[in-house]
């Protein structure tokens, strides 16, 4: 068991979802997946409108760990993705505070 104080990586979580879940991911696969997360996703919907701080974060929660498997699935280090996407500054401008026109992503 982890210790609540210790801050988690993410690296470490998808270590860790890695560890709990990957043999019973890989067997759903990707396009199974996919459908449990489109499934948190509306979960995470509706807690935004009507559910209560603890109800919205166990959501967020949630979808970050079915993205998470998918990426294990398919073999993702979503560090490394995230640093070469996002590590310098906005994909778009490439600032570290978004200038992009509002009307344009991001």
């Amino acid at each position: 068991m982890t210790n609540e104080n210790v801050p988690l990586s993410l690296s470490d979580f998808q270590a860790l979802i890695a560890r709990m879940y990957l043999e019973k991911d890989r067997a759903r696969g990707v396009d199974g997946t996919f459908m449990w997360l489109m499934e948190e996703v509306g979960e995470l919907a509706a807690a935004l409108r009507e559910g209560t701080h603890a109800e919205q974060a166990a959501e967020f929660a949630d979808v970050l760990a079915w993205l998470t498997t998918i990426a294990n699935v398919v073999g993702v280090d979503l560090s490394v993705a995230v640093r070469e996407k996002y590590g310098t500054g906005c994909p778009g401008c490439g600032q570290l505070v978004c200038r992009c026109d509002d009307a344009g992503k991001p």
